[in-house]
């Protein structure tokens, strides 16, 4: 089900709500696009660690770009966003699981941190240093894992996706993220977490689905990852306005995905599709962990009990599970 936006008085699909990622498409400039609006579901991952707020913006950035990528898969399987830099939050994992499940955490040295946000530089190129990311998509047991690597430069994340669809897709692509706390109406006051982050990529009318040539995986070596430096009038157009879109809009709530891109592209005809839902889930469970502790030598597991027990806790939920000895 789609919609034209520019056109259409009453919402034929419903784009006026949180945890969900709307694709769309301004056919007069050749762009495809996606939209993801994270609210309860970042606030549910977020409140499962405790965070430092920069800490927390950063991770919620991550979880809106691996859902907005996650949703193009066209199968079931899982899509795995890692960082792993020298600053101090040194390492990220987000993953998303086909429908629209998310999870993630943070690794951070407390120390580096504090020193950071007394300096007042909580710029990401600050929290996350130099490394690289790595995304990956991982289609199930028996069949291969795509991934894709990228120099992370501490730019930001929405650079380094940018470069990765340069390498990988080499599809000129433009993000936009943004995340922060908020107190909404009807709160009584708790702060809750939002999440907003837009995607535009080029795809001329004419030709291949991209003005760069296409390769199957990782760019050659050789391969410039600049992009050309004629571009399409229509491309450009779309860049533009994309980037100027305000953090604010981004996590506003009452700025709705419709009122969006239609202050953004109602001139040139823009398209909304049938969103996808996205939820804060876990699959942790007792039965994984449990089977993999038995894959444990008995000399392993002795160093592991105490009074008896061992207790596993999962880092993306945070969820607490013991064993008696007698179970392994």
């Amino acid at each position: 089900m789609s919609q034209d936006i520019s056109q259409a008085d009453e919402l034929v699909v419903d784009l006026t709500g949180d945890d969900m990622v709307t694709p769309f498409e301004v056919k007069p400039l050749g762009v495809r696009g996606r939209v993801v609006r994270l609210g309860p579901a970042v606030t549910e991952l977020l409140e499962r660690h405790g965070y430092p707020p920069a800490v927390s913006a950063l991770l919620a950035e991550a979880a809106g770009l691996v859902a907005l990528l996650g949703t193009t898969l066209k199968f079931d399987g899982k899509f795995i966003l890692q960082t792993r830099t020298d600053g101090p939050v040194d390492m990220m994992v987000v993953d998303f699981v086909t429908p629209g499940n998310i999870r993630g955490y943070a690794h951070f040295d407390a120390e580096k941190l504090e020193t950071l946000v007394a300096s007042g530089d909580v710029a990401q190129r600050a929290l996350l240093g130099q490394g690289h990311l790595v995304m990956t998509i991982d289609q199930g047991a028996e069949m291969e894992r795509y991934q894709g690597v990228v120099a992370f430069t501490g730019e930001s994340l929405s650079a380094a996706a940018h470069d990765y669809f340069l390498q990988s897709e080499q599809i000129p692509t433009s993000v936009r993220l943004a995340a922060g706390p908020v107190i909404s109406q009807g709160s009584e006051g708790r702060e809750e977490w939002r999440m907003g982050g837009i995607m535009v990529q080029h795809l001329p009318k004419d030709g291949p689905p991209s003005a760069i040539a296409i390769s199957s995986g990782d760019a050659p070596p050789d391969t410039s990852l600049e992009e050309p430096e004629e571009q399409s009038e229509e491309w450009t157009r779309a860049r533009v306005l994309m980037e100027s879109v305000e953090d604010h809009e981004l996590l506003d709530p009452t700025v709705t995905t419709d009122r969006l891109l239609y202050r953004l592209y109602h001139e040139d005809g823009v398209t909304a599709y049938q969103p996808q839902s996205i939820a804060h889930k876990c699959h942790c469970s007792r039965e994984r962990i449990k089977s993999v502790l038995e894959g444990f030598t008995a000399e392993e597991l002795a160093e592991t009990l105490e009074n008896g027990k061992i207790t596993v806790t999962c880092e993306f939920c945070s969820a607490k599970y013991e064993f008696k000895e007698a179970e392994l």
